[in-house]
């Protein structure tokens, strides 16, 4: 069963070269901040996007300005907790799709069995989509 709920994640822009998500994981670990999540992509301006869930966001962007990552945005998401098993997936876009909800953009983390898979959805209505999803 999905655990589901609204949540905040970090959006951070940052020039594309290497050693920049090692030198922010970095500076998060230091301060015994947790990354629950995370994804990144690069675009053709050389900038890079990084998208990231922590325990704790307020200290995550404090954290981060201080060490000169002034461009972060905070973006509401949906967070769920899955049933790490085939299907799952499936169910929940179903579902979405079913009221007619698109998916911005989705990531995720997962582990082998026995442990939930988070998932991180930016939908066209985030609270629309949390409540069809539990």
């Amino acid at each position: 069963m999905a655990k589901v709920r609204l949540g905040k994640e970090l959006a951070v822009t940052v020039v594309n070269k290497i050693g920049v998500l090692a030198d922010m994981s970095k500076i998060l670990a230091a301060e015994k901040i947790n990354i629950e999540a995370v994804a990144g992509y690069a675009d053709v301006n050389n900038q890079a996007k990084i998208m990231l869930v922590t325990d704790n966001n307020g200290r995550a962007l404090e954290v981060l300005k201080k060490n000169n990552y002034n461009n972060i945005r905070e973006a509401e998401v949906v967070i769920l907790d899955l049933d790490n098993e085939p299907g799952t997936l499936k169910d929940i876009t179903a579902k979405l799709g079913l009221q007619n909800i698109d998916i911005k953009y989705i990531y995720g983390t997962a582990c082998s069995a026995g442990c939930p898979a988070k998932i991180i959805l930016s939908t066209i209505d985030n609270t629309k989509a949390a409540s069809a999803l539990k």
